[in-house]
């Protein structure tokens, strides 16, 4: 980065004040995409390729698990699908529709202004990331997430139909071994798919260390360098079902930030590398699934017709939760943003076994 760019950081910087933080879990339960992969190997299905690891990337290659899937499988099949919105089936316009909205020049200042506007927010939420205080996580723990969310209980080729609001608890291993079983969940209240039983989160082979097995300790060994850990991302991430190499890192990031626990620097490092995404906007006002509003940050994909948002509490900045919409699908009859799945992060916390709740946690 060169002198002018690092002043421009610093500058802003300064003019964040700093904020209480929590620290941001996202849209999906990570490990989802393993569960994926053994589905996929059960119905016949062959994921996408992934791209062929170079020497010289840091980040270890897990043994080819499926890629992010946008669409989320009906939930007898998929218990860790894309997290949908509460309640009733949500659709929003997004007010550019043919003959409507502003003249051309307008709308992309508009988004110009937006995407500005994002650019500072995620560097103050990344300054507020820095006064954080975390507790390492040892090889021996388990990263416990617990979720409001609501799934997508209708088919691939159906429309989408949302379930009840449940709960949805993780245990994630940060044991560095290459693993089988990289954690536990369960499920409680309507329409959770196994309700109230723990069960175990496993892959068809060992899956090493990296990013479909982020310990405290890798995450801890990123570059802080935003431009690096972007680069980095960049290499490492897995492009599938059409999407943008842009939208699969910043869904990425968001996955890493969802449900995982890193040190303050990281953290930091991962908010300003999704600031120089392409793309990224932000929204005035969004909502997660627990009713809870904040300013969005959010990025839209025409190569896979999907739209990702992370919602921020509007004083704190403290991660509130994430929603995800597809905006176009033609089988399904879709021309404008549908809410496909939603969720409110409710606790996060460190235990020293999978079956463990932390200290005032609900039974």
């Amino acid at each position: 980065m060169n002198a002018d760019g690092r002043r421009t950081e610093d500058a802003l910087e300064l003019l964040s004040a700093p904020a209480e933080w929590d620290l941001p879990p996202g849209r999906h339960l990570h490990y989802k995409d393993v569960l994926m992969q053994q589905i996929d190997q059960d119905l016949g299905h062959t994921p996408a390729a992934a791209p062929t690891p170079t020497p010289a990337q840091p980040l270890a290659a897990a043994p080819a698990p499926a890629p992010r899937r946008r669409l989320a499988r009906p939930a007898v099949l998929a218990p860790l699908a894309a997290t949908v919105l509460a309640g009733t089936l949500a659709v929003t316009l997004t007010g550019t529709g043919v003959g409507h909205g502003p003249a051309p020049a307008d709308r992309a200042a508009s988004v110009g202004a937006r995407a500005q506007n994002a650019s500072v927010t995620l560097n103050r939420i990344a300054v507020a990331a820095m006064t954080s205080d975390v507790t390492p996580v040892r090889d021996d723990q388990f990263v416990y997430v617990k979720n409001l969310t609501v799934e997508n209980k209708g088919t691939f080729d159906g429309p989408v139909e949302l379930g009840a609001p449940h709960t949805v608890e993780t245990w994630t291993s940060q044991d560095p071994k290459p693993l089988k079983t990289l954690g536990w969940m369960r499920e409680s209240g309507k329409d959770a798919v196994m309700p109230d039983e723990t069960i175990p989160i496993e892959s068809s082979d060992a899956v090493p260390v990296g990013i479909d097995h982020p310990t405290y300790a890798w995450l801890s060994s990123l570059p802080t360098d935003p431009d690096d850990l972007l680069a980095l991302l960049r290499r490492e991430v897995r492009v599938s079902d059409g999407e943008s190499r842009e939208q699969a890192v910043f869904s990425l990031i968001g996955d890493l930030l969802s449900q995982t626990l890193m040190p303050p620097r990281n953290t930091a490092a991962l908010y300003k590398a999704a600031a120089r995404i392409p793309g990224v906007e932000q929204i005035p006002d969004a909502v997660d699934v627990a009713g809870r509003h904040g300013i969005g940050i959010t990025r839209e994909d025409a190569s896979s017709a999907t739209r990702d948002e992370w919602i921020f509490d509007k004083h704190s900045l403290a991660f509130l939760g994430a929603r995800g919409f597809i905006t176009h699908d033609e089988r399904k009859g879709i021309t404008s943003d549908t809410l496909t799945g939603s969720t409110a992060v409710l606790r996060r916390a460190v235990v020293d076994r999978h079956d463990e709740k932390p200290g005032g946690a609900d039974s």
